[in-house]
């Protein structure tokens, strides 16, 4: 059957409602992330619904759970698609999941909505339905490139997860780092699963540098915080990515997490320093209402703003079409909670990728609390 056909039949079948597919890891080394940017997307889609839904029709999420592993994610992509005939998508949290799934939405012409992933190679590989309102590595590094004032640093050893997130946040940042004459010194990886790091932060131990950057999900630097404390570990901890939950932290690793840094892509701390305070508020008070754990906004936001700008794309494609979405994507801006969305083409010419600049915030955790650094 011809994709013509099959979202032809989705037409005739689901006539009152216009379902979006959700590739997230709810279970898994990403389950806690992922399941706080599926909340963020569904009060989206109650807030839309509240206000007459789009096209007149009500949104209706198809969520399925990529269990953080890539495999899975190209295989819930590919159902999403034949057996929910979903004409858009949003997913897929992690860089490894995503790449996963983008043979699949060339192969079926279907656009996603990247909310989180910045692997470089997403946007240049090539593929015209990416479309990312998650900041790249190079995006987080030119940020970081702004704020450098802000940090007293001579020398970086690396500590990140050994996946395509982390490799592209080595790269990003040395490249940076070294064009601002700051020395580049150990390089160390951990796999996604690993719960004992001490070995990779006994080496940083001894290496003369100040400041050490810590890319990975919450859940594994829980763990490397804590090990670091251990160890006596007194440097000055960065982490990238925006997948921390500073919040989450405090709570899981306590003192641990003290005087740590991180870069972050949402301030709820002091909405008055995001993009849109009054957005801000009252996506918080919507959090709060559903009993929500305030830790899981700096994720949440994510889902939320990946679902208003699908809204707002099937709005102005005018039909419920793969096709038609795509299209009006690119022409689509919107002020969401990280700022003003618009995109700009990447990547490989005549295929390129649809990237956005969503703004960059640090926050410090100092006396149990979150500050942003300004």
């Amino acid at each position: 059957m011809s994709c013509a056909l099959i979202f032809g039949a989705a037409a005739q079948s689901h006539a009152d409602d216009i379902n979006i597919g959700v590739n997230m890891p709810l279970t898994g080394a990403f389950a806690a992330s992922g399941d706080y940017v599926t909340n963020g997307a569904k009060i989206a889609v109650e807030e839309i619904n509240a206000k007459g839904g789009v096209l007149g029709r009500k949104l209706n999420l198809i969520i399925e759970d990529n269990k953080s592993n890539p495999t899975e994610a190209a295989a819930v992509t590919e159902k999403l698609i034949v057996r929910d005939q979903v004409p858009v998508l949003l997913g897929a949290w992690g860089s490894s999941l995503t790449l996963a799934t983008m043979p699949k939405l060339m192969q079926y012409q279907v656009p996603m909505v990247v909310e989180t992933s910045g692997a470089n190679k997403i946007t240049e590989s090539g593929n015209p339905y990416v479309f990312r309102i998650a900041a790249t590595q190079h995006i987080e590094a030119k940020g970081f490139e702004e704020k450098l004032g802000l940090f007293n640093i001579k020398k970086v050893d690396f500590l990140v997860i050994n996946n395509d997130w982390g490799r592209s946040t080595v790269t990003e940042f040395t490249k940076m780092l070294e064009n601002k004459s700051i020395q580049v010194g150990y390089v160390e990886m951990m796999d996604q699963a690993t719960q004992d790091v001490s070995s990779q932060l006994s080496k940083l131990k001894g290496s003369d540098s100040d400041t050490i950057i810590v890319t990975t999900a919450v859940e594994q630097l829980t763990l490397v915080l804590k090990q670091a404390q251990a160890l006596g570990i007194d440097k000055q901890i960065i982490t990238t990515g925006g997948s921390q939950n500073p919040d989450q932290l405090i709570e899981q690793a306590g003192s641990a997490a003290e005087n740590t840094t991180h870069l972050v892509f949402f301030a709820p701390w002091e909405p008055d320093s995001t993009a849109s305070p009054d957005k801000t508020k009252a996506f918080i008070d919507a959090w709060k209402a559903k009993g929500y754990d305030f830790a899981g906004l700096t994720e949440s936001f994510r889902g939320y703003d990946g679902m208003q700008v699908i809204a707002a794309a099937i709005e102005k494609a005018g039909a419920v079409d793969p096709a038609a979405i795509q299209k009006a994507l690119w022409d689509t801006k919107v002020d969401v909670l990280n700022g003003a969305v618009s995109f700009a083409k990447v990547g490989q010419a005549g295929a390129e990728s649809a990237q956005s600049t969503p703004n960059i915030y640090f926050g410090k955790i100092e006396n149990g609390k979150v500050h942003v650094l300004r």
